[in-house]
């Protein structure tokens, strides 16, 4: 089955088309640039059913709006799915929530944060701690510390696994802001995420693809690969 990358938004985000049937496909954190993801969708031929969120920075939310919007004719309503611990990063809340979150890191966060779209949809559902995303096959790791509600998904038919800015290649991410939890942030790879086959691919939210067996040799378990 097709995982597809696409690369959006000033901060780089691993955007992924996951296809689920022939013509249908779910979205895995649309960060930004959604015309761009529009127009690899049209040309794959392949409609969205869901979009799920690994968690609700803006970088990973932002062009979920306009994606719903595009094909509202061909779909009756695109999910959208969070954690409920991300919840306030969406809708109403949510400006204000990633504005607190950006504006953390001085001029340079408030720079990345202007540089989107700052309406994100309410979510339709909830993911929770080993459920399956909803016409899919993957399963849901709740491992938080990243933000609140930060979530992997995994399918071990198609030894995947989505890591938002949990896990990256060679290194983790940031949890120097107030909802931050470095320890849980660690105690979740080492415990949940490396205990899975070490052929398991490694889909990060921010930079290069990697495998579960590299970043258990390799990787130092200090923050980087995300800017925010």
């Amino acid at each position: 089955m097709l995982i597809h990358r696409v690369i959006v938004g000033s901060m780089h985000t691993n955007s992924y088309i996951v296809s689920t049937g022939k013509k249908n496909c779910m979205l895995i954190d649309p960060g930004a640039d959604a015309t761009h993801l529009i127009q690899r969708l049209e040309q794959m031929n392949l409609v969205p059913q869901t979009i799920v969120f690994t968690h609700g920075h803006i970088d990973h939310t932002s062009s979920a709006t306009s994606i719903r919007d595009h094909f509202k004719e061909r779909v009756d309503t695109i999910q959208i799915g969070i954690h409920e611990n991300d919840a306030s990063y969406l809708g109403t809340t949510g400006v204000e929530k990633n504005r607190e979150v950006f504006s953390h890191f001085g001029e340079p966060g408030r720079e990345a944060f202007a540089s989107y779209p700052h309406e994100t949809p309410e979510p339709d559902f909830f993911i929770s701690e080993g459920e399956m995303i909803p016409e899919s096959d993957l399963v849901v790791f709740h491992i938080g510390g990243h933000t609140p509600g930060s979530c992997c998904f995994y399918s071990e038919g198609r030894e995947a696994l989505f890591t938002g800015d949990l896990l990256f290649f060679n290194g983790i991410g940031r949890t120097d802001y107030p909802e931050g939890n470095d320890e849980t942030v660690r105690e979740g790879i080492q415990n949940r995420l490396f205990d899975l086959p070490p052929e398991t691919r490694v889909f990060p939210g921010h930079g290069p693809l990697t495998t579960v067996e590299r970043e258990q040799k390799n990787n130092p378990l200090h923050s980087g690969g995300s800017p925010f």
